[in-house]
């Protein structure tokens, strides 16, 4: 069927046959067999010259099969019999998805992937041009680690590009995350033909250097949304190819609109990347930094100073980060809402007190494994926040009962709460807990020595709570 359908593409409608195969042969890797039964090229070409006749029906010849017992006789046995059936003039039997308008189907390609529009363009030419409806195209999404990425994006972008040369007015989003084959061929191709892009997402796309991030941001000012996670060729985000500029050559260029970055396990990133990309991207509100072990305090210092917009940001395993780092951070004051220095064990008291007093409206806090932190921090953090939502201590063994019991009299609307391994922690701060957070959904407990009572208790009074636990009696 797909064969046929490319011969009527092809006499139908221009290039339509060509650019899909080559779309669905870039984003669809499982290999075409043919049907068992199915006829050679040769009876396919027979069959769609006789259909063009005003024959009533065509047989194709059945498969002979021999039989088991080797006797090949000259009457064979009849396998399956395809019968294509050609209307009278004027009668003209039709499909039911054929009888539908184009508006419900319209609707129906709405709802498909990238993937399956390819598909969908190869059907027919009724088909091909609702499928390449510009509308349809405002997202491009491609996954497979052995997908060839590079190939399929520059096909793509052609095809679009058709109705409108050289640029694609309507594609805003492009996810081509775990595409493993992915090079800056491929983000050039749609740096050049998509200025409206708004979202990209490359994540685990480790090919992908900062030769395409300059040109993806250089030419598409209105790029809001940049996940370049996994990327480690990625060492840092700007206007300009020289990444030495200083930060006052910096200012009197033009800034980029990003919001939105993500730059997880770029292992390369150093400080001075990140003072480029602090001192370019000006209008940044959420940055995720999780696992860039080479950043200190003077990263940090660059964020404070040139994105004061930053509402999350997560530091996560960035080891070398401290106190004097929470101090710069602090001075985003009433913005920050997300804060994550998981395993940032050169944390203590000092820092959480520095953003609990500065950021008071703090609702997430991830501090797990920070073994500095202490309930003289966790009380200045409940007394100073007290809309928080989400707090992780655990593996912080020196929380106690007695900052549970700050947490729960000056955070009733605490909803999320982990005490995973917190050795200290005992019945009675649970049972504070119970009576002053009602609205708790969520409790970890596990490896900790707490009563089964106190559970029970907890379980009474939120009800709504999800209580995960490594107690054999509590059940």
């Amino acid at each position: 069927m797909g064969a046929n359908n490319g011969k009527h593409c092809e006499s139908e409608g221009k290039g339509s046959s060509g650019v899909s195969s080559d779309v669905s042969s870039s984003t669809d890797h499982t290999p075409t067999k043919p049907p068992k039964n199915a006829a050679t090229s040769e009876d396919s070409d027979l069959s769609m010259r006789t259909l063009s006749t005003p024959s009533p029906v065509l047989i194709l010849a059945p498969q002979t099969i021999i039989p088991h017992n080797g006797n090949n006789s000259s009457s064979p046995v009849s396998g399956e019999t395809v019968a294509l059936v050609h209307p009278p003039p004027g009668h003209h039997q039709l499909a039911p998805v054929d009888l539908l308008p184009d508006s419900p189907i319209f609707q129906i390609f709405s709802h498909l992937s990238t993937n399956q529009l390819c598909r969908c363009a190869r059907v027919c030419r009724r088909w091909y041009n609702l499928a390449w409806d510009p509308r349809l195209w405002g997202a491009i999404r491609l996954t497979g680690e052995l997908l060839h990425a590079d190939r399929a994006l520059r096909v793509l972008t052609h095809r679009l590009c058709q109705d409108t040369p050289s640029v694609c007015l309507t594609l805003e989003t492009v996810v081509v995350s775990g595409c493993r084959r992915l090079t800056d061929r491929g983000l050039r191709a749609v740096a050049m033909c998509c200025p409206e892009l708004r979202r990209l997402e490359v994540a685990g796309c480790y090919n992908v250097s900062d030769e395409a991030v300059f040109e993806v941001v250089s030419r598409c000012p209105n790029l809001e949304h940049l996940d370049v996670s996994g990327c480690t060729k990625v060492t840092c985000i700007s206007l300009a190819q020289d990444s030495s500029m200083s930060p006052l050559s910096a200012q009197h260029c033009q800034q980029i609109s990003i919001r939105y970055l993500d730059l997880t396990d770029c292992f390369s990133l150093e400080d001075e990347g990140v003072r480029t990309i602090a001192s370019h991207c000006p209008r940044l509100t959420h940055l995720y930094l999780r696992r860039c072990q080479r950043l200190t305090d003077e990263a940090l210092r660059q964020l404070a100073l040139h994105c004061p917009a930053i509402r999350e940001l997560s530091l996560s395993d960035c080891r070398l980060v401290g106190d004097f780092g929470l101090r710069e951070v602090a001075r985003l004051e009433g913005r920050l809402r997300y804060l994550s220095v998981a395993h940032c064990c050169r944390i203590t008291d000092v820092g959480v007190r520095y953003v609990a007093r500065y950021c008071p409206r703090l609702r997430y806090l991830n501090a797990r494994g920070c073994e500095g932190l202490t309930d003289h921090g966790l009380g200045h953090l409940a007394r100073s926040c007290p809309k928080l939502r989400s707090l992780d201590v655990g593996k912080c063994p020196l929380v106690s009962d007695a900052g549970l019991e700050q947490l729960a009299r000056s955070c009733p609307g605490l909803r999320r709460l982990s005490l995973r391994a917190c050795e200290s922690v005992s019945g009675r701060g649970l049972r504070l807990l119970a009576t002053h957070c009602p609205e708790l959904q969520l409790l970890n407990v596990q490896e900790c020595e707490v009563p089964a009572e106190a559970l029970r208790l907890m379980r009474r009074h939120c009800r709504r709570c999800v209580i995960e636990h490594t107690i054999p009696a509590f059940y």
